[in-house]
């Protein structure tokens, strides 16, 4: 009859649902769906919600992934770096540069000074900052990548290596 193929099936959407590669939605469809009985949710703002969840979820696993790609020697943020020290640091430019504009302008980034002033820690922060903005970055000391280019050059393989530097959007 018409009414029992109106019923859903669990197992099917379950199903289809693994086939389309949608996870949040097949671990919280039932969950969102009882919300929105008991708060009188109208079928718009549940299938919001649930959208809502897959794109969280697969923007963190976006980023999770270039962060990884990245190859940074440890996690740094804006908010973890000592403004208090060094005194001299022009604070507005540095937060001006986590804007990112000077990606799309396809410029270059140098930051000069001793050892110890937090160079590292603003470059990582801003290679992890591109990294959440949808960015390709990669993070690699000069001598690392001078020693990779020359063993790539006596192995005939130069241009294939230099590929690996020139393709993200962010080289630190």
């Amino acid at each position: 009859t018409q009414t029992q193929r109106m019923k859903p099936n669990p197992s099917l959407l379950t199903q289809q649902l693994d086939y389309l590669k949608l996870p949040y939605l097949q671990q919280h469809h039932g969950e969102l769906a009882q919300q929105s009985a008991q708060q009188h949710w109208d079928h718009v703002e549940y299938l919001r919600r649930l959208i809502e969840g897959e794109y969280t979820q697969r923007r963190q696993r976006v980023i999770e992934r270039r962060v990884q790609a990245a190859r940074f020697p440890v996690l740094k943020t804006l908010e973890q770096f000592r403004w208090d020290w060094p005194k001299k640091i022009n604070r507005l430019a540095v937060q001006n540069l986590f804007r990112l504009e000077f990606l799309a302008q396809k410029a270059n980034v140098v930051l000069l000074g001793n050892v110890g002033l937090g160079k590292t820690h603003l470059a990582t922060a801003l290679g992890y900052a591109a990294c959440q903005e949808g960015y390709a970055v990669l993070f690699a000391d000069a001598i690392s990548v001078i020693n990779d280019l020359a063993a790539a050059q006596k192995r005939g393989l130069l241009k294939r290596q230099l590929k690996r530097y020139l393709g993200p959007e962010l080289l630190l």
